[in-house]
């Protein structure tokens, strides 16, 4: 699939597949952001995009941004099909989580983003869904 994509700078990549086998492109941050103990920032992570009609943007965190005290604020990022403008630049919301400022440097690659197919949903309303209730969460064990 060919997606239009629009970098910032130009000097750094376009997100990227790192391995033959990665589903996800890792995504460099476009500069340098400390983010304050128990605090959340934005990274700005170099692209504008328009995905294709019927697609979404889905921004995870690397599996080893907990290594440097974060974490994504919002657990995942959704980056909507209209969402496409010149400078909706893509931006990773991250938390804080040690006692101390973390320092991140233009180019570090803290997300990474997979670019998925969905479908739009039309409810219809019932008076019971015909199924035995499980009485909550959790209910199959550990």
């Amino acid at each position: 699939m060919k997606v239009p994509v629009r970098r910032v700078d130009k000097e750094l990549p376009l997100p990227e597949y790192k391995t033959a086998g990665a589903a996800a492109m890792d995504c460099a941050m476009r500069e340098d952001v400390e983010i304050p103990a128990k605090s959340v920032a934005m990274a700005p992570l170099n692209i504008s995009l328009k995905p294709p009609e019927g697609h979404f943007v889905l921004l995870a965190a690397r599996s080893s941004l907990h290594k440097r005290g974060l974490m994504m604020a919002n657990g995942i990022g959704i980056g909507d099909e209209d969402f496409s403008g010149d400078n909706d630049e893509y931006h990773a919301a991250l938390y804080n989580f040690t006692d101390v400022p973390v320092a991140l440097k233009r180019g570090d690659r803290i997300v990474q983003m997979i670019v998925l197919p969905f479908d739009r949903v039309m409810w219809n309303e019932v008076a019971s869904l015909g199924n035995p209730d499980r009485k909550g969460f959790g209910t199959t064990g550990l």
